[in-house]
């Protein structure tokens, strides 16, 4: 029974051969299999994973990185719009201190969902301002929730009606918004889990037009101030723009940065290394 073994050759191909009667070589058996079977170690060794997609293009760990880098981006105005759609503090509104002529003052501040008027003490407010707040003074707050989306009526607040039109279409943009933030935030992972990255491109339209959507309804926001203040003259208010304006503001940009960031890495090749292509050095 003639003894069999195992030879490499330069390129890591395996080669069966064995001793035969006339002392030569036998031609090799199975040769094809075990090469097959032996070359398959190179996959569980120390080499770089590359995944592939379905559609043949490989996400590297890099890009990868890069995709998970730009969804962080676009989660932070997610969670800035949240922040701001949630709280009331959009807009304060508030007469001269000493319009009433007693010890204490009315304020009020109001966002997409209810407003809060706030009785505050004359002798907490800075001396040097002239109208009554700010809204974050220790005092009485009492907050009702917008009758728009019920039954349909206007709010009054010092004398003034709002409108409710505008209120309305401000609050359904924001939340328009809201959904395609999801959209966009369940196509990254679907694209990071299932490694197919044509989900990049409707994630990045969706945020883009989230971002766009909450200054939209920022402006939107915004006129239905104006037309509040329009409305009635007997009481003359001073207003000014809060804090959770500014999260929308901020919220919707980073959303346009996030959702160009993915856009660009959706692409099938970089526009940087277009634009810039590498010199390559003289041999």
């Amino acid at each position: 029974m003639w003894s069999t073994f195992f030879l490499t050759d330069e390129e890591g191909h395996t080669v069966v051969q064995g001793a035969t009667t006339g002392g030569g070589p036998a031609p090799p058996q199975g040769g094809g299999g075990l090469a097959s079977l032996m070359s398959g170690r190179s996959t569980f060794g120390g080499n770089k994973r590359r995944r592939t997609t379905s559609s043949g293009h490989g996400m590297s760990e890099a890009k990868e990185g890069k995709i998970k880098l730009a969804f962080f981006v676009a989660i932070v105005g997610v969670v800035l719009t949240i922040l701001g759609v949630c709280t009331e503090f959009w807009v304060e509104l508030a007469p001269a201190k000493n319009f009433y002529n007693n010890q204490t003052c009315l304020t009020t501040y109001y966002g997409l969902w209810k407003g809060c008027t706030k009785t505050l003490w004359v002798f907490d407010i800075d001396p040097e301002r002239e109208s009554c707040g700010p809204a974050d003074l220790a005092g009485e707050s009492n907050c009702t929730y917008f009758k728009f989306f019920t039954t349909g009526e206007n709010a009054v607040m010092f004398q003034k009606t709002t409108e409710k039109n505008l209120n309305v279409a401000a609050a359904m943009l924001a939340l328009f918004s809201l959904f395609l933030m999801a959209m966009g935030s369940i196509c990254i992972t679907m694209s990071l889990s299932k490694e197919i990255l044509f989900f990049l491109k409707p994630a990045s339209i969706c945020f883009i037009l989230s971002g766009v959507l909450v200054l939209l309804s920022l402006l939107v926001f915004h006129q239905s101030v104006l037309a509040l203040l329009a409305s009635d003259h007997t009481v003359p208010l001073h207003h000014e723009l809060s804090w959770s304006v500014s999260c929308i503001g901020c919220a919707g940009t980073i959303l346009i940065v996030g959702g160009i960031l993915l856009l660009l890495l959706a692409l099938p090749c970089s526009p940087w290394k277009k634009c810039f292509p590498q010199k390559q050095s003289s041999s």
